[in-house]
């Protein structure tokens, strides 16, 4: 690796467990977004290569649309929507000591084993 692509590379990011931990695949997250996000694009996030704020937004909206459409309604009220700082750690204002908001939501939706439930907003 030269000089150059480790500067771009910053190893594995929060938006990687954010998404193993509310079951979500690559694939989940392009057929959620309403942005046409690729999976090409979805890696790349996931596995630290420093994306543009735009791109790392688009992401973040991505992942909140893809778990918002696997809550029921009532549920909805009480997710938090993820902020692109929460999911990037190279990104301005990350904390590295974030703790979840969605951890009880997140086991609840994960234990049901729940796909989508619902596209209508």
């Amino acid at each position: 690796m030269s000089e150059s692509d480790a500067i771009r590379e910053k190893g594995p990011q929060p938006v990687e467990a954010l998404m193993e931990a509310w079951g979500l695949s690559n694939h989940d997250m392009v057929d959620a977004s309403p942005e046409q996000l690729t999976h090409k694009q979805v890696q790349r996030a996931r596995k630290g290569r420093v994306l543009t704020l735009a791109m790392m937004q688009k992401v973040t909206r991505t992942l909140n649309i893809a778990v918002w459409y696997r809550l029921k309604k009532e549920e909805r009220e009480q997710y938090y929507e993820y902020l692109h700082r929460d999911l990037f750690n190279y990104a301005k204002g990350h904390d590295p000591a974030f703790q979840d908001p969605n951890q009880a939501l997140m086991e609840k939706v994960v234990a049901r084993g729940s796909k989508v439930i619902n596209r209508e907003p």
